[in-house]
């Protein structure tokens, strides 16, 4: 955005001004600037430089922000605003930087759930990715749903036949521990049914690894979004990064998703080895099967 400076509102902003402020929520964060919703229209906004001051952290999206129209608009033509306070926030989907990292990545804001969609082939499932996601799912205070996509492929070969037979035993574990799961697949049209009904009336953030078909499903649900899709490279099973940023889209069945961009690994915020043990219901009752059991004392050295 060219203008920013022409956007900052005085510094002497009283709060019982900013109280009086409309309320909007972010729909896309890019590097200066993000996109806020309102019934009144869609703004382009900067951040006031003392926000920290004034709210919890820096912005993402699904963060609900109190935002002051300037009376200008951008070379589009889309309105100018400046966000002057972030409000509380009820749920929040956050990665630390790495495994050994502390530092938190808030990645999205007031989700009500999260589908962590795998696929059972091209990219293979990774289920230790997926324990890990549905440990920052329930530490952020999110509803998970397991989603297996691509189950057409089940058919594809010996190898594929056997994917399948364990994904079932996962996702039947995960089932006994009261987290949904749904099977589908995009391209057959299989399971889309019961996934729209999942989505409805739901805010749901959207995670896993590239190429696994979060936007395709999405797209197969509601054709007329623009959410892109892209590709999966036959010789690595990596897909291509598609989506370069969270993304907040309206749902006609009522409800918002919110695209991800694709992970390679998942690492643990606000977790530790010490009360990991929470987050495996199963490993507690001794009845986790040794794939879970061997998730978790992975996730827990990667903590120590």
């Amino acid at each position: 955005m060219e203008r920013t400076a022409g956007l900052r509102a005085d510094a002497g902003v009283v709060a019982a001004d900013i109280e009086t402020l409309p309320i909007g929520q972010v729909v896309q964060v890019y590097s200066r600037f993000c996109d806020v919703d309102h019934p009144t229209g869609l703004r382009r906004c900067v951040t006031r430089k003392t926000l920290s001051k004034m709210s919890i952290t820096s912005i993402v999206v699904g963060d609900r922000v109190r935002f002051r129209d300037t009376g200008s608009n951008d070379e589009t033509g889309k309105p100018e605003a400046v966000i002057e306070l972030a409000l509380p926030r009820d749920t929040i989907l956050t990665r630390a930087g790495s495994f050994h990292d502390n530092r938190a990545q808030p990645i999205v804001a007031n989700a009500e759930q999260m589908l962590i969609v795998v696929s059972l082939m091209q990219p293979m499932v990774k289920w230790g990715l997926v324990d890990r996601m549905l440990v920052a799912a329930e530490s952020g205070k999110l509803v998970p749903i397991v989603c297996l996509n691509k189950v057409d492929l089940a058919e594809m070969d010996d190898r594929a036949r056997r994917q399948f037979t364990h994904a079932d035993e996962v996702l039947a574990h995960y089932a006994s521990m009261e987290i949904a799961t749904v099977r589908t697949s995009a391209a057959a049209e299989i399971g889309l049914d019961e996934l729209a009904k999942i989505l409805a009336n739901h805010t749901t953030v959207l995670a896993g690894h590239s190429g696994v078909g979060k936007s395709s499903l999405i797209t197969a649900i509601q054709p007329d979004l623009d959410i892109r899709v892209g590709e999966v490279s036959v010789q690595t099973e990596k897909g291509r990064h598609t989506t370069t940023s969270g993304r907040r889209y309206p749902l006609k069945i009522g409800g918002f998703v919110i695209d991800t961009p694709g992970v390679k690994d998942f690492g643990l915020w606000d977790v530790t080895a010490e009360n990991l043990t929470e987050y495996f219901p199963d490993v507690q009752a001794g009845n986790a099967p040794p794939w879970r059991q061997e998730s978790f004392e992975r996730i827990a050295e990667s903590l120590r």
